[in-house]
């Protein structure tokens, strides 16, 4: 079993920006890729973010190219996502995500832990 919360979040202006936390604890962190994921209201789950275990591959989401930025640290068991320039359609409740193996890291079926997330809102 893998424990993940996620800390972070809250009330942003448009332009601003938000570090989010994932911290882990239970089974080895670094054997586990992460992923960040969000969810506004009425809308499904989407992928932002994807790190793998060793911190050399990054996957990210069109709409977030060049504004967010995804990094883990394994001596401190965290995954973080830096968000910089943040737009109101980025509010939503942000996930962080566990896996050992998968190939479609884009799908949230393919993770095998979750946080219980926290919430993001972007004012204009």
């Amino acid at each position: 079993q893998v424990q993940l919360v996620e800390s972070g979040g809250g009330l942003v202006q448009a332009g601003g920006s938000l570090r989010l936390s994932c911290a882990a604890s239970g089974r080895t962190f670094s054997n586990y890729a992460m992923g960040w994921f969000r969810q506004a209201p009425g809308k499904e789950r989407e992928f932002v973010a994807h790190i793998s275990w060793s911190g050399t591959d990054t996957y990210y989401q069109d709409s977030v190219k060049g504004r967010f930025t995804i990094s883990r640290d394994n001596a401190k068991n965290t995954v973080y996502l830096q968000m910089n320039s943040l737009k109101p359609e980025d509010t939503a409740v942000y996930y962080c995500a566990a896996r050992i193996r998968g190939l479609t890291y884009y799908l949230p079926g393919t993770y095998d832990y979750w946080g219980q997330g926290t919430q993001v809102t972007v004012s204009s």
